[in-house]
């Protein structure tokens, strides 16, 4: 078995040092033991590791969650939550974070390692997907062609998810026959999603597309799905965990 690389961040010291001995046990290679959120960044920056475990109550506050958000947005690394909590709000918090698993104090070594090969699968599983999603091309001549495709029949309009339809000669989305009010950018990354209904559109075609220029980021993606998410009546956007979003077919 490949000897997997994994910081723990962690502040309490015996619950870090279980957690170190149990993983060796497990043939896996500890590279660093962080008890609060800088001192971890220094170290994934250093290190590179495969997994990172991290404390969600970490300083008594939610400083492993702000540390789980940086690491969604500026790595690609799996990490997962180690937890006492059952606080339905810091629970919510957490899941936004999209995170690979949970291990909940005290933890079970069986289920540890059960928890941390789950979420190098799912890992590895999500980078062959995306890298399958950017083969495929996307461009306005493309997206056209998937729209016109969907239209009902000589009519210039796509109906999705559930009262939604997009009348493609305008440009214009629509739901119950009521006008929902879209900037250009929104307009744009909707028009995209429809286009491929029931396939994920990674963040790098939605840049692409969307912006058509260098700057935008994944963070620039996801600012502008929530704000979108905000004007739509319903949630009919989906994530596709690390990759990008879809609308089921």
């Amino acid at each position: 078995m490949e000897k997997h690389k994994i910081i723990i961040v962690e502040d309490d010291e015996i619950t870090a040092l279980n957690l170190n001995l149990s993983l060796r046990k497990h043939g896996y290679e500890i590279i660093a033991m962080c008890d609060n959120a800088p001192q971890a960044r220094e170290k994934i920056d250093e290190y590179k590791p495969d997994v990172i475990i991290i404390d969600i109550s970490l300083q008594e506050g939610n400083d492993g969650i702000e540390l789980a958000k940086t690491i969604r947005q500026h790595y690609s690394i799996p990490f997962i939550y180690l937890t006492s909590y059952s606080d339905d709000d810091i629970i919510a918090e957490a899941i936004k974070t999209e995170p690979y698993g949970y291990i909940v104090k005290p933890f079970d070594p069986s289920s540890l390692h059960a928890t941390i090969q789950m979420a190098i699968f799912k890992f590895e599983m999500e980078n062959k997907r995306y890298e399958e999603i950017n083969a495929s091309k996307i461009d306005d001549q493309n997206v056209e062609k998937l729209l016109y495709a969907k239209r009902e029949s000589d009519r210039p309009t796509v109906l999705f998810g559930e009262g939604y339809c997009l009348d493609i000669s305008k440009d214009e989305i629509f739901y119950n026959s009521q006008k929902v009010k879209l900037t250009k950018k929104e307009s744009a990354i909707l028009r995209l999603l429809v286009a491929k209904l029931g396939h994920v559109i990674s963040f790098e075609q939605a840049i692409e597309y969307v912006w058509r220029e260098n700057g935008a980021t994944e963070n620039s993606i996801r600012t502008l799905v929530w704000r979108l998410r905000s004007k739509l009546p319903t949630d009919i956007i989906k994530n596709a965990s690390g990759i990008g979003y879809y609308i089921e077919e």
